[in-house]
């Protein structure tokens, strides 16, 4: 459930890759491709999280891949993370910050301490995947409905609510949200694309606990999470979950100085989404590219172009 492609062009010399069992960098020549056996592959970190972490979940494959490189002298690590997500709409709702929130923020915790522990030297570090942040949908739902009227219906058998439909208070009551577990229709999906979705930012807090370890560039993208995976619905959201940006390329503060801006201020660094009109599954790629000075704390020697994509 978790891999990393990385490609390297063959003008760059000098590439290392760093071995977590010898503790040392090695230089990286031809091709290699681990597959099979990677929790046991010394070129890399992959874990787990504790189970403990979602006991909703028998098994859980959610964690993380770490890799460690060394461009002419500039050290980093890239980091593949995959988060929990939300196991329903009804739980999510219920409170403010929700609970699948603080699960989130507990294992993601737990990748930063991993990665900054005492085993090996510090470097900066980008962490990138699928980290299901969400936005706070008590918040959305009451600003999306806020003249609505909410009607509950619960199981028959264990009184347990079921669904939750919001209608316009006139407008011959109108339904203008439906919630279920895995439903979330909205009658308006403009306000997820209008602008990107910028009006909705303000709801995306889930990185806001992380702000002083973590560093992201603005998002001038639409939420990357729920699209439908109709071919011919490449702008259409899924009505299962509230759209969010769930994919995010994220970097310590100390990455953030390793990007470089041009000598004449034109935008070299990019942070957006792949196929914004073109169905690429229930995620849409997100991607960063920038230049990376050879180095860091050193003159600038060399410059080189890099792009990590989620």
């Amino acid at each position: 459930a978790l891999g990393s492609f990385y490609f390297l062009h063959e003008s760059l010399k000098n590439i290392y890759q760093f071995d977590f069992k010898a503790k040392k960098y090695k230089k990286v020549t031809g091709k290699e491709i681990y597959s099979d056996t990677l929790e046991s592959t010394p070129m890399l970190e992959k874990e787990k999280f504790p189970q403990d972490y979602f006991p909703e979940c028998k098994w859980s494959r959610k964690g993380f891949i770490r890799t460690r490189w060394c461009i002419t002298d500039c050290a980093f690590d890239l980091v593949n993370i995959h988060l929990f997500h939300d196991a329903s709409n009804l739980i999510a709702w219920e409170t403010s910050p929700s609970v699948y929130s603080g699960i989130r923020h507990k294992a993601l915790g737990y990748v930063l301490d991993r990665i900054i522990d005492q085993r090996f030297e510090k470097v900066s570090y980008f962490v990138f995947g699928d980290f299901n942040f969400r936005l706070d949908a008590k918040a959305v739902v009451e600003t999306l409905c806020a003249k609505a009227t909410m009607q509950t219906i619960r199981a028959a058998d264990t009184n347990e609510v079921v669904k939750l439909i919001f209608r316009e208070s006139d407008n011959d009551r109108k339904v203008m949200l439906q919630l279920e577990k895995k439903l979330f229709d909205y009658f308006n999906q403009d306000v997820f694309r209008d602008n990107n979705g910028t009006a909705l930012l303000e709801f995306d807090r889930e990185l806001s606990v992380f702000k002083d370890r973590l560093y992201e560039l603005d998002i001038s993208f639409p939420p990357s999470y729920p699209y439908s995976e109709d071919s011919s619905q490449g702008r259409q959201y899924m009505n299962t979950r509230c759209p969010a940006w769930c994919d995010r390329i994220l970097m310590s503060h100390s990455a953030k100085e390793l990007i470089l801006k041009s000598e004449n201020d034109e935008k070299i660094v990019i942070y957006d989404h792949i196929g914004p009109n073109v169905c690429m599954g229930d995620h849409k790629p997100v991607f960063l590219s920038f230049r990376i000075a050879a180095g860091a704390g050193k003159p600038i020697a060399n410059v080189h172009k890099c792009c990590v994509v989620q």
